[in-house]
């Protein structure tokens, strides 16, 4: 095997085993520490903390610059030109430089304004705010140019650095506040050791890149071209971020017009729990861009990248398909187990939005290919139009059934989305997406509708809700899906992959 190729595949496998341990500490962390935490520092501190974190966060839209940084450096690196890599760095860093004085300048003056907008804060809970809020500020502002060390990581193929320094930061974080909480400390402390991991690890990533990467960063370079040529990608970029949040984010307030606080409560949990199915089946996106680059540049071509769309499409299927069955089957006695009897709802709920993942996670390389063809704008249109639609139906479902009826609409809407999608895979980037259906869908869905049918089976066999019970029936629904999947799907390559993984 070519000892570049060799390499870029065991930093895509390792970082994916490194990515999966991170996402591990982060659902650990999120069951069992954080109740752990609201329960020492107080509900209230733990409200102002979350409140300082979202406020915060809001302001920091970095405009689609950061998935700028790793589509424009894949690119040049797959043109081997590196002078481009550092005068493209060159215009970034001065746009990032800019970008950080205005929300400055915002920052500073809602500051001032804190006790107008936080009227129902008492006044010791705005005194606190105003602290953290500073220290919050400050990280951020700081760290904000800093997003560009991932996309050059990411470009330069460094999965295993990238995804240990994430692992390392969440590690940190979780170490740290463990430990303050345990020494005493509070609401300050916790705000100061996610600023400390942050700018240590925003060190860590300086120091890699300076030491092991050719990039040197040309801050005198200007040209107005490629300045438009970011910002016709990013503008587009933006769109899409924000249309694809704001799906879930305006559904708790049409259900708050027309549900209820109940139902917006239980469609919380659900979409966490989606959150946590998505996050878990994506763990690899992302790392294919520098890839896709090359054999688009190679073929000039992007339908070529169809191999590599159905090599990674099997795998995430088979992790999409492993926690939908499994959810199904289990999640049920899971969300009854973890927040208790009236809850139910948000398993259906989970179901529904996890659903069109099942056909939308194994399709990533398609969408990274978006990127790489610089087609955001065309994509940006479709998120758009679904959001829309979405705040129609959730609108008129969530009056009939809550939480179940926001569900049915996002379930719906995603569905259309993916057939759009697919039709923009298929007619600009000539992708053959059906014989990415048989080859991917067809191919691996057996040992999926197979346990699935032994789950419901097994679940009419046994209806009671246990702790024990919840083990036994997942550890079987696990095993039982491996051991189709070896036997009915998976090929020699994927076998002697895993094998050696």
């Amino acid at each position: 095997m070519n000892p570049m190729k060799n390499n870029e595949t065991n930093q895509i496998k390792r970082g994916a085993v490194i990515s999966y341990l991170a996402i591990t500490v982060s659902l650990l962390s999120g069951l069992l520490y954080t109740p752990w935490m609201v329960k020492q520092i107080g509900v209230n501190d733990y409200g102002l903390y979350t409140l300082a974190s979202s406020l915060i966060s809001v302001f920091l839209i970095d405009f689609g610059i950061s998935e700028a940084v790793s589509r424009f450096i894949s690119k040049y690196n797959a043109e081997g030109d590196q002078n481009k890599v550092n005068d493209f760095l060159g215009l970034i860093y001065k746009l990032y430089i800019l970008i950080d004085f205005v929300i400055l300048t915002v920052l500073i003056i809602l500051y001032f304004f804190i006790p107008m907008i936080y009227s129902e804060l008492t006044s010791g809970e705005i005194e606190k705010f105003k602290i953290i809020f500073i220290i919050t500020s400050t990280f951020s502002i700081i760290s904000l140019p800093f997003v560009t060390l991932n996309g050059i990581l990411t470009s330069y193929e460094k999965f295993i650095t990238l995804k240990l320094c994430e692992l390392i930061h969440k590690l940190l974080i979780l170490t740290l506040m463990v430990g303050a909480l345990m020494l005493g400390f509070k609401l300050y402390a916790l705000v100061l050791v996610n600023a400390f991991a942050g700018i240590f690890l925003i060190f860590i990533k300086l120091l890699y890149i300076r030491r092991y990467l050719p990039v040197k960063v040309h801050f005198k370079f200007w040209d107005r071209t490629l300045l438009k040529e970011i910002f016709s990608f990013s503008v587009w970029a933006t769109v899409i971020s924000i249309a694809n949040r704001f799906i879930f984010n305006i559904t708790p307030s049409i259900l708050g017009a027309v549900a209820g606080s109940e139902q917006i409560a239980i469609f919380g949990i659900a979409s966490t729990l989606e959150g946590y199915a998505y996050i878990i089946s994506g763990a690899i996106n992302g790392m294919f861009l520098p890839k896709i680059s090359r054999i688009i540049t190679k073929n000039e071509d992007s339908g070529s990248v169809l191999p590599l769309m159905i090599k990674v499409g099997r795998f995430q299927y088979i992790i999409i398909g492993l926690i939908f069955v499994g959810f199904s089957i289990v999640g049920k006695e899971f969300v009854c187990l973890w927040m208790g009897d009236g809850f139910e709802a948000a398993y259906y709920g989970a179901i529904l939005m996890m659903l069109p993942g099942v056909f939308r996670v194994p399709q990533q390389i398609a969408s990274v290919t978006i990127i790489a063809m610089n087609k955001v704008k065309m994509q940006a249109l479709v998120y758009v139009g679904v959001a829309i639609l979405n705040v129609l139906l959730s609108t008129i479902f969530s009056s009939y059934f809550g939480t179940l009826g926001a569900a049915i609409s996002i379930c719906i809407v995603y569905f259309i989305r993916l057939i759009i999608m697919n039709v923009i895979y298929y007619k600009v980037l000539h992708i053959n997406v059906f014989q990415f259906f048989k080859n991917c869908y067809a191919d691996m869905a057996p040992p999926m509708v197979l346990t699935l049918l032994a789950g419901i089976f097994m679940n009419h066999l046994f209806p009671y809700y246990s702790i024990t019970g919840f083990v036994m029936k997942g550890t079987f629904i696990v095993i039982l899906y491996i051991i189709l999947m070896w036997k009915l799907s998976l090929n020699h390559y994927e076998k002697s992959f895993i094998k050696i993984f």
